[in-house]
């Protein structure tokens, strides 16, 4: 007897669950573009390389193209059409809009999963390859343009909207920032 190839799993994406019959090589990208039809994610180079497909996975990037559908079961999935709350977008996504984050518009979902992780990541006290004091009673690194570039790093722009890319994440960064002191006070 040979062993299936496919199995039908269960996918908690944007706080809704799916049920899926998806063959075992198929990408968490494409079990989202193909069978659900949330196209936000992007495919760009299919090889991890260019940062389109970025989605978060239990609050963490992950590059949708190089992770199975199937491993993805049982963790909870936020794409670009879920970060938004109803009508209000997520600071992240208000601020790509105020200061052109984009041109063309391609990478832009995988930017926008990417930029909500680095703050989170920045808020926790991760370092970066840019961090220059890695004490542990250094404190949070300030969130500064080198900062964001290097943590941005593996989401690339054919078009060059780098400099408004880097704005945008410094603002909704800032606009994170209010929020927790005014939560705190």
């Amino acid at each position: 007897m040979t062993p299936s190839t496919s199995s039908a799993i269960t996918l908690n994406i944007n706080g809704e669950k799916y049920l899926l019959p998806v063959d075992h090589r198929t990408t968490l990208l494409d079990a989202l573009r193909e069978h659900l039809d949330l196209t936000g994610s992007k495919k760009g180079c299919d090889q991890g390389q260019c940062g389109a497909c970025t989605v978060l996975v239990d609050g963490r990037r992950a590059l949708s193209c190089l992770q199975l559908a199937v491993a993805a079961e049982g963790r909870v999935i936020t794409t670009i059409e879920g970060v938004a709350d109803g009508d209000r977008l997520h600071p992240v996504q208000q601020a790509f809009l105020d200061l052109d984050g984009f041109q063309c518009g391609y990478c832009t979902p995988g930017q926008i999963c990417s930029a909500i992780a680095v703050i989170e990541e920045h808020a926790a006290g991760w370092p970066s390859a840019a961090t220059d004091d890695l004490r542990p009673d250094a404190g949070v690194p300030a969130l500064g343009a080198e900062e964001i570039r290097e943590r941005m790093s593996g989401n690339l722009c054919r078009c060059g909207a780098y400099v408004s890319i880097v704005q945008a994440v410094a603002r909704a960064a800032e606009a994170a920032g209010s929020e927790d002191k005014e939560a705190v006070a």
